[in-house]
């Protein structure tokens, strides 16, 4: 492995090293802790849209796994997340199954169609990639129209489902309830992320991504990884999109255009590429952006929403977490000339 790309795995593993000092994994927990308290100080429909950040971030952070560490470009991210809101629908609504039940089934589909789609996309590099899933994005709407299986999706007027109660007479409500379940799933996966990015799976995605040549040359097998990448993180964007459903209650074609693939690209830059943290980051703005965007102008929100966009670029080049690691950075610096 090359020098650089060393430099580049130590980089990524000291911002999620899960050895770090006491007072950092104190500091996460009291941070899971208040996450897991806000619903209590919030209305429903705060709670609802925080349960929906989560979804996006579980999501982003299956997009930043392939682009941020592997270096494939996907405008098609969308599309997972359909399959796996789409999953959710119809096992709730056709089959009367309990939702929890819909998250791993929604991910495993979504592993299989990932890993199914990246192995012609192997060929493909670059813009080539990006186009590749772009037609994905675009294509996938038309097909959940289609009669031939209008049975099942729904159509156009899609499948409405229900929310489920907190289980066990528990006194929440049923927005506070699936918030919980969501922050669960996602502390999950984002553990599941870190330790895959730490592993050896990480060391070689880091090097595919920056010395392909080099990478073949060690006996790192490029087309099953990159296979396995994609597959791994469509089976993320479709246990994303299998909880946004639920919160939403609802799932119609219309719903996963193309916008929503950009939406993830531009969440996972704002966010920071390579940086698990920057998937929570560009949740948010996904999440909450656009809304503040139409509060402050009715007349021209994406106006709004581009000055948005611009200034967090201009601003933050390195995405959120690349801001907030370089101030982290300089402080740490300060305080040790200081000692």
């Amino acid at each position: 492995m090359s020098s650089e790309t060393q430099d580049a795995y130590l980089a990524t593993r000291s911002q999620i090293d899960l050895t770090a000092p006491v007072w950092r994994r104190l500091a996460l927990t009291l941070l899971i802790a208040g996450a897991a308290a806000l619903p209590f100080f919030l209305s429903d429909y705060r709670t609802f849209q925080l349960t929906l950040t989560l979804a996006y971030a579980i999501a982003l952070l299956g997009l930043n796994i392939l682009t941020g560490y592997s270096g494939q470009i996907s405008l098609g991210h969308g599309a997972f997340f359909a399959i796996g809101a789409y999953v959710a629908a119809i096992m709730m609504d056709r089959w009367g199954l309990p939702y929890w039940s819909t998250i791993p089934v929604a991910g495993v589909v979504c592993l299989a169609a990932g890993f199914l789609f990246g192995l012609p996309a192997l060929r493909l590099e670059g813009l080539y990639l990006a186009l590749a899933t772009f037609a994905l994005a675009v294509v996938t709407p038309q097909i959940l129209k289609y009669k031939g299986i209008e049975e099942w999706t729904g159509g156009v007027q899609g499948i409405v489902i229900i929310k489920p109660d907190a289980p066990f007479g528990l006194p929440l409500s049923a927005d506070r309830w699936l918030y919980l379940f969501t922050l669960a799933i996602t502390v999950v996966m984002f553990i599941a992320g870190v330790r895959l990015i730490r592993g050896r799976i990480g060391r070689a995605l880091i090097a595919i991504r920056d010395h392909p040549t080099a990478a073949s040359a060690m006996g790192i097998n490029i087309s099953l990884y990159k296979s396995v990448t994609f597959g791994v993180s469509a089976l993320y964007t479709g246990v994303g999109g299998a909880l946004g459903a639920i919160a939403v209650q609802f799932v119609a074609p219309d719903s996963f255009g193309f916008f929503l693939s950009i939406s993830f690209l531009v969440g996972l830059v704002v966010g920071g590429l390579a940086s698990i943290s920057g998937a929570i980051y560009g949740a948010l703005f996904i999440q909450f952006v656009p809304n503040v965007a139409d509060n402050i102008s009715k007349s021209a929100p994406w106006a709004i929403y581009g000055f948005f966009l611009l200034a967090f670029m201009y601003a933050m080049p390195s995405g959120v977490a690349g801001a907030i690691r370089g101030i982290a950075e300089r402080v740490s610096a300060r305080f040790k000339r200081h000692q």
